[in-house]
C-alpha cells in the first residue's frame, strides 16, 4: 500500500511541476504588459523606456526550473521504488518523469537561445547599465546553462540507484563511465553556451552587428564541443547489448493507447499555455482610432482583471490544464490498474 501511494506521488511530481510552471509564466505575461513601452511622438522621435530589472526573464526561468526539479524529483522517487520493488507502475512513474525531464532540459535551451537572440532585440540597449545589462542577459543564460547541465547529470549519470546499471561493475570502470558518459552530454551545451556568451560580449563591446568571421567563430566553438562531446560518448559506448523482452499479448494496443495519451496531454498543455498567454494579452487594449489622435493617445492601456474576464478567458485554459493532468495521470496508473 505504502508503495502503490510513493509511486502515484511519483506520477504527480511532475504534473505539480507543470501546474507551477503554468502559473509562474502567466505572471511573467503579466508583468510583461505593466513594463513601460517605447513612446513615438508625432515629429518622429521615440521615447525610450527607462533601463529596468526584467523580473520576468527570471520568472520563465523559475518556471522552467520548478518543471524540471520537480520531473527529477519523481524521476529519483520512482528509481528508488523500482529498486526495493520493481512493477508495471512504477516503470511506467519513471518512463513519465524522464518524459518531464527531456521536456525541461528542451524548454531550458530554448530559453538561453530566446534569451540569445533577444539581446539583440532589446530597445535602445547602449543606455543599460553594464549591471543590469549582465543581470538581464548574462546571468539568465549562464542560470538556464547550469540548470541543463545539473539535470542532465542528475538524471541520467550519476545516480547510484538505476535499476537499468548491471550489478557487479567495478566502482572504478562504474566512475570512468559516469564521467566519460557526464562529459558526453555537458560538453556541447557548455561549449554552445560559451559561443553564445562570447557573441553577446562583442556584441556589447562593438555595438554594432555580428562580422561573419565573429559568426565563424562561435559555430566553430560549437562544432568543437560537439565533437568532443561525440568523443567522450564513443568512450562510454556500452558493449552489452540490452536483453531481448518478452512479447506480450494486447502490449500494442497498451502503447497506442499510451502513445494517445501523451499526444492528448501535449495538445492539451499546449492549449492551455496558449489561451493563457491570450488572455493576459486581452488585458492590453488599444484605443479605437480616430482623426487628428496624437501619438500619446494612440499608446495601449492596460486594463486591471476581472471575474468576468477571468471567467471567459482565464478559466478555460485553467480547466484545460487540469484535464491534461488529470488525463495523463489516471492513463499512467490505468494501464497497472490489474497488475499492481
Amino acid at each position: 500500500m505504502k508503495t502503490a501511494l510513493s509511486i502515484k506521488t511519483a506520477i504527480r511530481l511532475p504534473l505539480i511541476g507543470l501546474a507551477a510552471a503554468w502559473l509562474l509564466f502567466m505572471i511573467a505575461a503579466y508583468s510583461q504588459l505593466l513594463v513601460q513601452r517605447t513612446v513615438y511622438l508625432d515629429d518622429g522621435t521615440s521615447v525610450y523606456p527607462d533601463p529596468r530589472f526584467q523580473l520576468e526573464i527570471y520568472l520563465f526561468f523559475f518556471g522552467i526550473t520548478a518543471f524540471a526539479l520537480a520531473a527529477l524529483a519523481g524521476q529519483k522517487l520512482a528509481l528508488r521504488i523500482r529498486t526495493e520493488s520493481d512493477s508495471g507502475l512504477a516503470i511506467s512513474a519513471h518512463r513519465l518523469n524522464n518524459l518531464g525531464v527531456v521536456l525541461s532540459l528542451v524548454a531550458g535551451a530554448i530559453f538561453a537561445v530566446a534569451s540569445f537572440f533577444g539581446a539583440w532585440g532589446s530597445n535602445n540597449p547602449s543606455d543599460d547599465p553594464v549591471g543590469l545589462r549582465l543581470l538581464n542577459v548574462y546571468v539568465p543564460i549562464i542560470l538556464a546553462t547550469a540548470l541543463v547541465v545539473f539535470v542532465i547529470l542528475a538524471a541520467f549519470v550519476f545516480r547510484k540507484d538505476a535499476p537499468d546499471i548491471p550489478a557487479g561493475e567495478k566502482d572504478e570502470d562504474r566512475k570512468k563511465l559516469q564521467r566519460a558518459i557526464g562529459l558526453a552530454y555537458a560538453s556541447p551545451i557548455i561549449g554552445t553556451a560559451i559561443a553564445i556568451i562570447f557573441g553577446l560580449v562583442v556584441y556589447d563591446v562593438t555595438r554594432t552587428g555580428l562580422d561573419v568571421w565573429i559568426w565563424v567563430i562561435i559555430q566553430t566553438l560549437i562544432a568543437v564541443s560537439i565533437i568532443t562531446g561525440t568523443r567522450f560518448a564513443a568512450q562510454a559506448r556500452s558493449s552489452k547489448p540490452l536483453p531481448v523482452k518478452e512479447r506480450r499479448i494486447g502490449l500494442a494496443a497498451v502503447k497506442l493507447n499510451l502513445v494517445l495519451a501523451i499526444v492528448f496531454g501535449a495538445v492539451v498543455t499546449l492549449m492551455a499555455f496558449t489561451m493563457g498567454f491570450q488572455a493576459i494579452s486581452s488585458l492590453e487594449v488599444f484605443p479605437d482610432w480616430r482623426e487628428n489622435m496624437t501619438a500619446v493617445e494612440q499608446q495601449a492601456k492596460i486594463i486591471a482583471p476581472s471575474i468576468s474576464w477571468f471567467v471567459r478567458l482565464m478559466l478555460p485554459a485553467l480547466v484545460l490544464l487540469a484535464l491534461a493532468a488529470f488525463g495523463i495521470y489516471r492513463t499512467t496508473t490505468s494501464r497497472h490498474a490489474d497488475k499492481d
